[in-house]
């Protein structure tokens, strides 16, 4: 199995003194969906702004470890160099352009690629078929579209930069369950018949896992479990902290065998 991501051991310091991530290691293999879970808070949208290299907007900075990608360490490229290599970061909070038209929207993740007009229609069509909610709005300002339209867009405007890998962060947040669902069947559609690799920031675990192969649980700047999506699905500790239900009596957050399980994982 080709390698694809390899975040190594990584060290995140915010402002020089804030450490926000402890040692995270991860990987995400060419043609996987990864998960990567935990409560707010946790490191997630910080470890994807690591690997995409938006960290140094925030005054955040790589100060130990290693990220490679493909075999190539990545952690000292630009972003613009990123997008050229096919690793493209969806924004938590989804960032359109609120005063351009969906498919102007959609156009500008082409801008990096230099085809011609009649390659970038054919591909626009093609991001239709995989978003035809999009296609029936595609001449609505994005200011004025659903938060689930916006997210779709900016997915499909990563798709247009043809990626081989999209850092996917918090596409659950405020939206209807239904939305979710939809969102969720689209990238496991685009990573099957597109074979674009994911890794996901999610809070919504149960979602999360239901569409990913792998997962990892990131707590307090931490990797604290990782495992196949199913086995981490049907794991008891995983179904207590975070899926909100165990086995027999559901235990109270104040429970003591919960701070004991929990000081063990974190030990």
């Amino acid at each position: 199995m080709s390698s694809g991501l390899s975040v190594n051991n990584i060290e995140v310091i915010y402002d020089h003194v804030i450490l926000v991530l402890k040692g995270v290691s991860l990987d995400v293999p060419e043609g996987k969906i990864v998960a990567l879970l935990g409560a707010n808070g946790a490191g997630k949208s910080t470890t994807l702004k690591a690997i995409s290299n938006l960290l140094s907007a925030e005054r955040g900075d790589v100060t130990k470890g290693s990220i490679e990608y493909r075999g190539q360490r990545i952690d000292r490229s630009t972003p613009n160099d990123l997008v050229k290599r096919g690793v493209i970061q969806v924004m938590e909070g989804r960032h359109c352009f609120a005063h351009l038209t969906i498919e102007d929207n959609l156009l500008t993740g082409a801008y990096t690629r230099g085809i011609s007009k009649a390659e970038t229609k054919h591909e626009l069509e093609k991001i239709y078929t995989y978003f035809p909610r999009l296609k029936v709005r595609c001449k609505s300002l994005s200011g004025y579209t659903s938060g689930g339209e916006q997210q779709m867009t900016a997915i499909g405007r990563a798709m247009m930069a043809k990626p081989s890998m999209i850092l996917l962060d918090e596409p659950s947040m405020g939206l209807a369950p239904q939305i979710v669902e939809e969102i969720f069947e689209i990238v496991k559609d685009l990573n099957r018949r597109e074979k674009v690799s994911f890794l996901l920031a999610e809070q919504n675990t149960m979602i999360a896992l239901r569409y990913s192969d792998f997962g990892y649980i990131l707590e307090n700047g931490r990797v604290v479990m990782e495992g196949a999506a199913a086995d981490l699905a049907g794991n008891e500790d995983v179904k207590e902290f975070y899926l909100g239900v165990a086995s027999g009596e559901r235990k109270s957050f104040r429970d003591m065998k919960f701070y004991r399980r929990r000081k063990r994982w974190l030990a």
